[in-house]
C-alpha cells in the first residue's frame, strides 16, 4: 500500500513539475531597434502570442538600438540566464555568425525573426521565420510597371544597407525592371526605413529639378514620407506614383486617401506568431521547419479594405 501511494506521489510531482516547466518557459527577444513603426506592430504581436498560451511564456524583450555589439551582448546574457529559447530580429543579417555560434554552443535554441541572415547554411537548432523580400520588390515594381505603361523614370528609397531585407527587395525590383528597358532608375539612395529621411530625400530631388514618374521604397514610412514632399512641393496626388511595403495601419490609411499607390502587406502578427510557436516547439525538443516563410500579398485601392 505504502508503494502504491510513493508512486502515486512520484506521478503527481512529475505532472506538476511538467506543468510548471511550461507555464516558467522564458524567451529572450532581442529586437533590433524599438524605435521603428512595423517592429513595434511585431513586438506587440510576439507578446500578444506569448499571451495566449494557456500557461502563459514569459518574454524578456531587449531593444539592441541598432547595435551589433550590444545585440550579441543580449543573446550572451539570455544564454547566462538560461533561457528557454532566443529570438533575434538581427541588426545586421551578415553580423549574425557569432549570435548563432553562441547559441548552438549553449544549447539553446535560436529562431530568427522577420530578417534572414546572410548565412544561408544555418545549423541544426536555428531557424528562419520570415517573408521572402525578393517578392516584396517584384510585386510592388510589376504593379507600377503596369501602371506606367512600361516606360518612365523612378526613384528607389532603400533601407538601411546593412540589412538584406533592403538588398533583396531592391533586387527584386530590378529583376522586373530588366524586363522593362524604358523605366529608368533617375535615383537611388537610402532613407534608412524612416519617413522623415525619405521626405527629406524626395523634396532634395524636387528642389534639384529632378523629373520622375513613380517613387518606389523598400516600406511604408519612407513612402509617407515621399507623399509629403510631393503634396508640399504642390505636385497634384496621384501623378507620382508610390509603392511601399509593410502595409501599416498608416500605409493603409494612406492608399484608402489616395497619398500612395500601392503596398505589399508583410504579415506582422504571422511573423509573430510563426517565430514565438516555433521558439516553443523547439524547446519542448518537438521538430520544426527551418524556414518558416509568411507569404507577402498585394494592397491596392481596390483591396485595401481587406486589410487591417
Amino acid at each position: 500500500m505504502k508503494t502504491q501511494i510513493r508512486f502515486t506521489a512520484l506521478a503527481l510531482s512529475l505532472m506538476f513539475a511538467s506543468g510548471a516547466a511550461l507555464a516558467d518557459m522564458k524567451i529572450g527577444v532581442s529586437m533590433s531597434q524599438f524605435d521603428d513603426t512595423w517592429l513595434t506592430y511585431l513586438r506587440e504581436s510576439m507578446d500578444k502570442k506569448a499571451k495566449s498560451y494557456p500557461d502563459g511564456v514569459q518574454l524578456q524583450f531587449e531593444d539592441a538600438r541598432s547595435d551589433v555589439v550590444k545585440q550579441l551582448s543580449q543573446v550572451e546574457s539570455f544564454i547566462s540566464q538560461k533561457v528557454d529559447a532566443i529570438v533575434v530580429n538581427p541588426v545586421d543579417t551578415a553580423a549574425t555568425r557569432k549570435i548563432t555560434e553562441a547559441a548552438v554552443k549553449a544549447g539553446i535554441p535560436l529562431v530568427y525573426v522577420n530578417r534572414r541572415p546572410d548565412d544561408l547554411k544555418l545549423p541544426k537548432g536555428v531557424v528562419t521565420v520570415a517573408s521572402n523580400d525578393l517578392e516584396a520588390g517584384e510585386m510592388q515594381m510589376q504593379y507600377l510597371a503596369d501602371k506606367m505603361g512600361g516606360k518612365g523614370d523612378i526613384v528607389i528609397l532603400l533601407g538601411d544597407l546593412a540589412n538584406n531585407s533592403t538588398t533583396n527587395r531592391t533586387k527584386g525590383v530590378k529583376e522586373v525592371l530588366a524586363k522593362y528597358p524604358n523605366i529608368k532608375v533617375e535615383q537611388e539612395q537610402t532613407g534608412i526605413w524612416l519617413r522623415d529621411k525619405g521626405m527629406t530625400l524626395v523634396n532634395d530631388w524636387l528642389t534639384q529639378g529632378r523629373k520622375f514618374d513613380a517613387v518606389v521604397a523598400n516600406n511604408d514610412e519612407m513612402a509617407i514620407g515621399a507623399a509629403m514632399a510631393l503634396s508640399q512641393a504642390g505636385v497634384d496626388k496621384g501623378t507620382v506614383l508610390i509603392a511601399g511595403v509593410d502595409g501599416t495601419p498608416d500605409g493603409l490609411n494612406a492608399i484608402k486617401k489616395g497619398n500612395m499607390t500601392v503596398s505589399v502587406f508583410q504579415d506582422a502578427k504571422g511573423q509573430a506568431d510563426g517565430s514565438i510557436d516555433t521558439a516553443v516547439r523547439m524547446a519542448k525538443n518537438e521538430a520544426v521547419e527551418q524556414n518558416v516563410w509568411v507569404p507577402y500579398r498585394l494592397i491596392t485601392p481596390q483591396n485595401v479594405d481587406t486589410f487591417k
